[in-house]
C-alpha cells in the first residue's frame, strides 16, 4: 500500500511550486509593463557625462549606462532603445514628452520632483578648474564676488551650485563642452565639472591648474518618470543592487577606462 501521508506532502509541495511559478511570472509580466509599456526599453543616455556613455569609434553608444540599459532589456525580454541626448539637462527637459522609461541620473532633490531614484550605482566627483594666474587654491575660495563659474545647464553640479555658491555666479551653458570652451576662450574665471574630463583638460592644456580635492560628490543611479507602477522602481532597486554585488558595473568602469569613478557600497 503506498502510504497516504508522503503522497499528500507531494501533492502540496506541487502546488506551492505552481504558485510560486504564477507569482514569479506574474512579477516579471508587471515589472516589464512599468519599465516597458511600449513594448520596448527606452533608455535615456546622456552622452554629457563621459564617465557613464561614450560613443565608439563608430559612433555606437558604450559605457556603464548602455551595458546596464542592455542587460535590463534582456531581463525583461523586450528590444532597447536607445534614445541619446547631449546633456543631463536636456534628459530632464525631455521628462514630460515621455521619450524614455528609464534614465542614468544624478541624484538631486529638484530632479526628485519628476523623478523617482534607485540606489547609487556609480560615484564621482564634481572638480574646479582655474587658470594658474588665479588666486584660488582651495575649492572654497571660487564662491567669491565677481567670480563666474562656467557649468553645464542643468547638470548635477549646476543644481548643486545653484544652491550653494552664495558669492559666485554661474554661467550655464548647454554642455559640458561649452562650458569648456568659454571658459578656454576666457569668458569665465572657473570651470566646474566631472573630475575626470576636466583633469583631462588640465592635463592637455598648458597654464590651467586642477583645484584639490572636489566641491561636491556625485551619486549616479537609475530613475524612471514619477507616476509609473511602483513595480519599476521595485525593480530597478534590485538590479541595481545585483549589478554592483556581482561586479557587472566595476566591469563596466574598467573596460571604458572610467578609473576615476568608483562603484557606490
Amino acid at each position: 500500500m503506498i502510504p497516504l501521508v508522503p503522497t499528500a506532502v507531494a501533492l502540496a509541495a506541487m502546488l506551492l511550486a505552481g504558485t510560486a511559478s504564477a507569482q514569479a511570472l506574474q512579477g516579471a509580466d508587471a515589472s516589464r509593463a512599468a519599465l516597458a509599456p511600449t513594448g520596448a526599453l527606452r533608455a535615456a543616455i546622456n552622452f554629457g557625462n563621459p564617465v557613464l556613455a561614450q560613443r565608439g569609434p563608430e559612433g555606437t553608444p558604450q559605457g556603464v549606462s548602455t551595458v546596464l540599459a542592455a542587460e535590463l532589456a534582456r531581463r525583461l525580454g523586450v528590444p532597447l532603445v536607445m534614445v541619446p541626448f547631449e546633456s543631463a539637462g536636456a534628459v530632464t527637459a525631455a521628462l514630460p514628452k515621455g521619450v524614455y522609461d528609464v534614465a542614468f541620473m544624478a541624484v538631486d532633490p529638484v530632479r526628485g520632483e519628476g523623478m523617482d531614484f534607485t540606489a547609487p550605482y556609480v560615484l564621482i566627483e564634481g572638480a574646479y578648474v582655474v587658470r594658474a594666474a588665479s588666486a584660488a587654491t582651495t575649492n572654497e575660495a571660487v564662491d567669491a564676488p565677481g567670480t563666474t563659474v562656467a557649468v553645464a545647464a542643468g547638470s548635477a553640479y549646476d543644481l548643486y551650485l545653484t544652491r550653494a555658491l552664495k558669492q559666485a555666479s554661474l554661467a550655464r551653458l548647454p554642455t559640458g563642452n561649452d562650458a569648456a570652451a568659454a571658459f578656454l576662450a576666457g569668458q569665465h574665471d572657473v570651470l566646474a565639472g566631472v573630475k575626470s574630463p576636466v583633469a583631462k583638460l588640465v592635463a592637455q592644456t598648458p597654464g590651467l591648474r586642477l583645484l584639490p580635492g572636489r566641491f561636491m560628490a556625485i551619486d549616479q543611479a537609475m530613475a524612471v518618470p514619477k507616476g509609473r507602477d511602483p513595480a519599476a522602481l521595485a525593480t530597478l532597486q534590485a538590479f541595481i543592487a545585483e549589478m554592483k554585488a556581482s561586479g557587472t558595473v566595476a566591469r563596466a568602469l574598467a573596460e571604458t577606462g572610467q578609473s576615476d569613478a568608483e562603484v557606490a557600497p
